[in-house]
């Protein structure tokens, strides 16, 4: 059974599914007001790898991730733009799901968008007032933090630890009783977009539209919900709140990423002038590099990013390239199952892909030097892992070499692998004189 470090708990717990053979999954979306960054390319990629792996263990996995289409953020760069809120949503969401596309990131089953869900929030808010979990305040409607027993679950913390820590904003409202309390509803400025509610027109606070899309689309007591470490608090756990103060069963359980750092470890901040932008590094690398980054690395561990690990992700990558031209014959084959055993089981020991890789790797070079039907068991369950488990297609054939040329490039490593020089030499000079470029990497010939 797959364990996975459970953030309410603070241990790595059995992930127990609520019905047998099927998974439920929600991963906080994107607020669509810019291009997305490092740490969304990091959190989307692992979630991904999760629902493959379950996928491919047999599950039937139905993965929610939601689109905040209205937001502070959104208005005030649609403001800045001179555009409506929902030109400036509709252009970044596009540039999302292109994104995603770019990193091999399978679409959601279901992406509810929260201007979709505004009717059924407020219901949610009316009921948390009448409860008298949530109080009005003079700028909209406040949830009352303090009176749901265990607040600060996802934290960690207490609730006194959490309110010592906290500070008020300028800007608040001073109808805001404690600093742990969060908005619900938010009372409509001039000009900007609104929705009718008990308490005036308005928009939702952002914490309340995941409540009430995964409830709707999972229900209750669904088995996990995900995100970035980042947004454990105060985001999940106001989430959990509502839930909570509302009579419903939330999530079974939850599980956070870590976050992305520079080469050296440090942090990423503008201040520091060591940001980078995904979307350069898809343009500049190949968008599998990152991802095999992603796997090598522990999904709850610092990332680090840069030129210099994109640049060894990428010759990793093709290096796996080259042994699957090399082995192309041998995705017929029944991969090896002892590999694919030990493969589930660094997997299920709290997603352990980097270990996962390194195993993979290994059956790369040992399936090299065993050769024969023993050979393409492993390259099958090479195939397999990467593939399949994990989401990462490799490329049988090298763009514009036809299979013939591909052949014989085949046809001189067998050559060199025998020793028999000679041969491989006039393979090359043929290859030569037909205008290919023939090299002689670490893992077999290179056709360009």
């Amino acid at each position: 059974m797959l364990r996975l470090f459970d953030t309410a708990l603070g241990a790595v717990a059995p992930l127990e599914p609520r019905r047998e053979g099927r998974f439920s999954m929600y991963v906080c979306g994107p607020t669509v007001y810019g291009d997305p960054h490092l740490g969304h390319g990091r959190f989307t990629v692992v979630w991904d790898v999760l629902r493959r792996y379950l996928t491919w263990r047999g599950l039937e996995v139905r993965f929610v991730s939601n689109v905040t289409d209205i937001d502070d953020k959104i208005i005030a760069r649609a403001h800045d733009e001179d555009r409506t809120t929902g030109e400036v949503a509709a252009h970044y969401e596009r540039v999302w799901w292109d994104t995603l596309d770019r990193l091999g990131v399978a679409r959601p089953t279901d992406a509810p968008h929260a201007t979709e869900y505004v009717e059924r929030m407020v219901a949610l808010i009316e009921r948390l007032v009448e409860a008298q979990a949530a109080y009005i305040g003079g700028d909209g409607v406040y949830f009352a933090a303090e009176r749901v027993e265990g607040y600060g679950l996802l934290a960690r913390q207490s609730i006194d630890s959490l309110r010592a820590g906290a500070r008020v904003e300028a800007n608040q409202d001073a109808g805001k009783r404690s600093p742990v309390d969060f908005a619900l509803w938010k009372l409509a400025k001039p000009g900007e977009p609104s929705w009718p509610s008990p308490w005036g027109a308005g928009r939702p606070g952002w914490h309340t539209e995941c409540v009430v899309m995964s409830l709707d689309l999972l229900g209750e007591d669904f088995d996990l919900h995900a995100g970035g470490l980042d947004l454990a608090f105060p985001h999940h756990e106001n989430e959990r709140a509502q839930a909570v103060a509302d009579g419903r069963r939330f999530a079974r359980h939850w599980a956070h990423n870590g976050m992305i750092v520079d080469e050296r470890g440090d942090k990423m901040s503008k201040s520091l002038g060591n940001t980078l932008s995904l979307l350069d590094l898809l343009d500049t690398y190949d968008p599998r590099a990152f991802r095999l980054q992603v796997l090598q690395s522990h999904y709850r561990s610092p990332l680090r990013v840069g030129p210099a690990s994109m640049a060894a992700a990428q010759v990793a990558v093709e290096r796996l390239d080259s042994f699957a031209r090399e082995f192309a014959a041998a995705r017929q084959a029944t991969p090896d199952p002892g590999l694919l055993d030990a493969f589930v089981a660094s997997m299920d020991d709290d997603l352990d892909t980097p270990g996962a890789v390194a195993m993979a790797f290994e059956a790369v070079r040992q399936a090299r030097t065993e050769k024969g039907p023993a050979g393409e068991a492993k390259a099958a369950a090479v195939f397999d892992i990467f593939e399949r488990a994990m989401g990462l297609p490799l490329k049988y054939e090298v763009e514009g070499a036809p299979p013939e040329v591909l052949a014989r490039a085949g046809e001189r490593d067998a050559a060199r692998a025998e020793r028999d020089f000679a041969r491989a030499d006039a393979i090359r000079a043929e290859l030569q004189a037909e205008g290919w470029t023939v090299e002689d990497g670490p893992d077999g010939t290179v056709i360009r």
